[in-house]
């Protein structure tokens, strides 16, 4: 993913007005964010606990999302699978839900997946970040092919927020 700036990230929400992306909380560390081993840019909002945001660059421009998020405290210790990396955690999924775009979501329309709650896909699919014991599955495809899946899923989820 190449590297954004906040005003980049601020125009590219697609599923809130741009009031409200102008409000939203933006990593002040851009510059320090490994770019090269992201597929998306995701972070979780330090004034909201229970909202998060992730920008995937799609078709050559980027598109960011904001998700709503049940809080860390409600959740479970059970083993779940994130669906857009397929890493497996022990209460490190999250379900996350994204307020459809344009008039569907102005009437409350959204798309639910289940995500790493960390948003840190990118990072366990490339093995630089460890879920922990039995986290991956194995499997015989290489890391390119896995962010290849990674990637499409994250599209596919991106295109249902935007249909």
């Amino acid at each position: 993913m190449k590297p954004l700036t906040e005003q980049e990230i601020r125009a590219a929400f697609v599923n809130c007005t741009k009031g409200e992306a102008k409000r939203l909380s933006v990593p002040r560390d851009l510059a320090d964010r490994p770019w090269q081993d992201l597929d998306y840019l995701g972070w979780r909002d330090p004034q909201a606990p229970g909202r998060a945001c992730l920008v995937a660059e799609l078709d050559g421009r980027p598109r960011a999302l904001v998700l709503r998020s049940p809080g860390h405290a409600s959740q479970r210790m059970r083993r779940s699978m994130c669906s857009i990396c397929l890493t497996g955690h022990d209460g490190g999924v999250s379900l996350m839900v994204a307020p459809k775009a344009g008039r569907a979501g102005q009437q409350g329309d959204s798309v639910g997946a289940y995500l790493c709650s960390d948003l840190a896909c990118s990072l366990y699919v490339r093995g630089r970040k460890d879920a922990g014991a039995g986290a991956r599955l194995t499997e015989t495809l290489t890391v390119e092919e896995k962010i290849e899946r990674t990637v499409a899923n994250l599209a596919a989820f991106v295109a249902k927020v935007t249909a």
